[in-house]
């Protein structure tokens, strides 16, 4: 397996390093476990795909493009307020 460089400020990578350290992991260790959990975004929308098509079939829930976008709107200020972001 090849390895790669990644450039990120000091920070980023102290702060990495300490979150991998605090789980037994070395920073290379933790990056290439935390790539493995992640999803893309064409992963994430296959996902999603699937929970609408399965919420449908079982309840028929099915909204519209307009109702998932008020939706989204509405989870993104729940997560705003919650996390105190604006």
């Amino acid at each position: 397996m090849a390895d790669a460089n990644v450039r990120i400020p000091e920070e980023a990578k102290d702060r990495l390093a300490a979150i991998a350290a605090a789980e037994g992991l070395s920073l290379r260790a933790y990056l290439a476990r935390l790539a493995e959990t992640l999803l893309t975004p064409a992963e994430r929308a296959e996902r999603a795909e699937k929970a609408r098509t399965a919420l449908k079939k079982w309840n028929g829930y099915a909204p519209t493009a307009a109702e998932q976008q008020g939706l989204d709107g509405e989870l993104d200020r729940r997560l705003a307020q919650v996390t105190g972001s604006t």
